[in-house]
This record gives C-alpha cells, sequence and structure tokens, in this order.
C-alpha cells in the first residue's frame, strides 16, 4: 500500500498549478531561478554560492545565516556531486551535508538542478497527499515520494514543476487550521 493518496483528482492538477502565485517578490525570484540559475546549473554542473543562497532563501528563509556559512568551494563540490552522481541515496545525501540543507532544500536543488524529474519535499505537498503532520524524513520515505510524484505527473502529463505547483497550492487553499510558515 503507498503512503501516498492524492487528495484530488488528477484531472485537477493543470487547474490547481494555474492558481499557484506567490508575493511578487517571490514570484520574481522563482523566475529567475527557472530562466537563469538552473539551465546555469544544469550547464556547470554545480551550483555557486550565489545561486545557492537564491535557491536555499526561496525554500527555507530562517536556515539563511546556516546556508551562508557553507563557503563558495564547498557548495560547488558537494552540488557537483550531487548533481553529477547516477545513486540517489548519494544524491540527496551529499547536499545535506551543508549547513542549513535539510531533505526539503536539497530536494529543491535537486529539483532545479536536474533535467531528472524531482519533487520538491514540503509540508503543504506532502498534506496534499493525505499525510496530516510529515513523518520523519528518510531516504526510503524520500525515494517513495519521488517514485509516487513521477509516476502521477507522468501519467497526468505534466511537468513536474506544474505538478509541484498544484500540489503547493491545492494545501495552501484547502487546507484549515495551518499557521503560515515562513518560506516555500
Amino acid at each position: 500500500m503507498s503512503t501516498f493518496t492524492l487528495r484530488f483528482d488528477p484531472a485537477e492538477i493543470p487547474h490547481w498549478a494555474a492558481r499557484y502565485r506567490g508575493t511578487p517578490e517571490e514570484a520574481r525570484r522563482e523566475q529567475r531561478i527557472e530562466r537563469e540559475i538552473a539551465p546555469r546549473a544544469r550547464s556547470d554542473g554545480y551550483y555557486t554560492k550565489s545561486d545557492f543562497l537564491v535557491l536555499t532563501r526561496w525554500k527555507s528563509p530562517r536556515a539563511q545565516p546556516k546556508c551562508a556559512s557553507n563557503s563558495a568551494e564547498l557548495i560547488e563540490e558537494a552540488t557537483a556531486t550531487a548533481l553529477g552522481a547516477q545513486d540517489e541515496r548519494l544524491r540527496i545525501g551529499v547536499l545535506r551535508l551543508l549547513d542549513g540543507v535539510e531533505w526539503p532544500t536539497a530536494s529543491v536543488l535537486l529539483h532545479f538542478g536536474l533535467l531528472d524529474p524531482y519533487p520538491i519535499l514540503d509540508f503543504r505537498t506532502l498534506w496534499s497527499f493525505g499525510l496530516e503532520k510529515p513523518p520523519a524524513y528518510t531516504f526510503p520515505f524520500w525515494w517513495e515520494y519521488v517514485q509516487t510524484c513521477r509516476r502521477l505527473a507522468e501519467e497526468s502529463g505534466v511537468s513536474m514543476r506544474d505538478l509541484d505547483r498544484a500540489l503547493w497550492q491545492y494545501s495552501k487553499e484547502k487546507q484549515d487550521g495551518r499557521a503560515k510558515v515562513e518560506g516555500r
């Protein structure tokens, strides 16, 4: 039995993805990530420190002091290893060695840095899959989430980016009683 059960009809993914909006500043940052940072990381095979900090600020503003404490060399080496690795455990694990990078932020780095489709791990996206409270993250949990999202995106004929937007937006609009959490 799957850990993940979508709370809405998969045919509604385009609807929920189209409703995805952030503040104007968040929209500008995301546009920069998609148009400049992601293509550069895919081409170069690593993130620069400045690009890393834009991505980590987008996902987790509160973690910025820890993220900023990583040296440029460490960021480049760790992200080059992750973006060049074939082993999934290595990809996610090496990113988590960076200060301020936990499972959700590591998922963002993979989501934008690779052509392989990786979902973003977030309490909102997990809620849209029926999980009231995120569990302790482990590699088996994360990998099941990745495979579930890949399968759903493929079966629904949508990009991983649109699936992520739909899952996040559905939760934002439907999840009652949640305090606003800083960051994406």
